[in-house]
């Protein structure tokens, strides 16, 4: 997960919650439809805005591939 990936996830996160707290929502089933809620008005705005939408987003490097790579760049120098 790139930046704006991670940053949009974030922020969906953190307003659903907030949402489930202001609004006294309980039980999973609300939770959940609460989340999907806030969820598609972040990827509505995004959209909105012109940016790029998750989906879309080029794949970051694995963590696997990042260390194999140091490792092999450390070991060559």
């Amino acid at each position: 997960m790139g930046s704006a990936e991670l940053a949009a996830n974030l922020f969906r996160a953190t307003q659903a919650e907030e949402k489930l707290r202001r609004e006294g929502i309980v039980g999973k089933a609300n939770a959940n439809r609460t989340h999907r809620e806030v969820g598609a008005k972040v990827r509505q705005t995004i959209k909105e805005i012109g940016g790029t939408m998750p989906e879309d987003l080029p794949t970051a490097e694995s963590i696997k591939k990042l260390e194999a790579r140091r490792k092999k760049e450390l070991g060559s120098a």
